[in-house]
């Protein structure tokens, strides 16, 4: 099968209920038909709750409830669906802040970077994933899957591309507050100008979060961006365009170091 000359995608940006029973029986209802990618946020089967509040009475297994009912709705709408959870670890006191992707791949991320910043300690109620790269091939596209914090952190984005990646698929429950939003799409526009990738980066809404889910095309272009309620935003993701931009700005072929 020749590889597609486009990726259809679908940004769910809606606010995780605390009862992971909510969160799991809404999917059906979030994820829509007619697109080859749908991304919700981090966290979404159960939000993080009070800052610092214990989250591992919520963890589950992966297979588990929640992994299973994301693959069931992927396999239904004929889609792949991409969803933030906490998976149980090794520590059962700081489970994984994990991404499931069920559908036409079958891959799970556990996130690296955790959220120590702006007067936050992720890592007191959260276990760090291992440092490993997760990549799955989607219609001719390979997508690199990250969370949230590590957006903040160029080097894995870089590796991701170096290893294949040419759309960065970024869940997040990015947190509201002085000059968030603009850091988000900054960032957001700058891994995607640095890498020539698309970036598709989908946030929890408004008010602790900052909302303003957003695809930037492999220029930096913001192709579609969100507000900061719940809503979802769609895009298309072109082959031409990433070539085209690879070959107006060669940066990844330049690279010296």
């Amino acid at each position: 099968m020749e590889p597609r000359e486009q990726l259809d995608v679908a940004l769910v940006q809606v606010a995780a209920d605390l009862d992971p029973t909510v969160n799991r029986e809404r999917l059906a209802d979030l994820v829509p038909s007619g697109h080859d990618l749908v991304v919700l946020p981090e966290a979404f089967a159960r939000d993080f709750g009070d800052p610092g509040s214990d989250v591992s009475v919520y963890a589950e297994p992966i297979p588990g409830p929640f992994a299973a009912e994301v693959a069931r709705v992927a396999q239904q709408r004929g889609t792949t669906v991409v969803a933030g959870m906490f998976e149980t670890a090794v520590d059962t006191a700081r489970p994984f802040n994990t991404l499931v992707a069920r559908g036409a791949v079958d891959r799970d991320y556990r996130k690296i970077h955790l959220y120590d910043s702006f007067g936050y300690r992720e890592s007191d109620r959260l276990s760090a994933g291992p440092v490993e790269h997760c990549l799955a091939g989607l219609g001719g596209f390979t997508l690199g899957l990250m969370t949230c914090y590590d957006l903040r952190f160029p080097e894995l984005a870089r590796a991701l591309v170096a290893e294949g990646a040419d759309v960065l698929v970024v869940p997040s429950a990015w947190v509201a507050g002085p000059r968030k939003v603009d850091h988000w799409v900054t960032l957001a526009r700058a891994r995607a100008i640095e890498n020539t990738a698309y970036v598709v980066a989908c946030g929890q809404p408004g008010p602790r979060y900052t909302g303003h889910s957003l695809v930037v095309d492999p220029l930096g272009d913001v192709l579609v961006e969100g507000g900061d309620g719940e809503e979802t935003l769609t895009a298309t993701l072109e082959r031409r365009v990433l070539d085209e931009a690879r070959r107006t700005n060669p940066s990844l072929l330049n690279r010296r170091l």
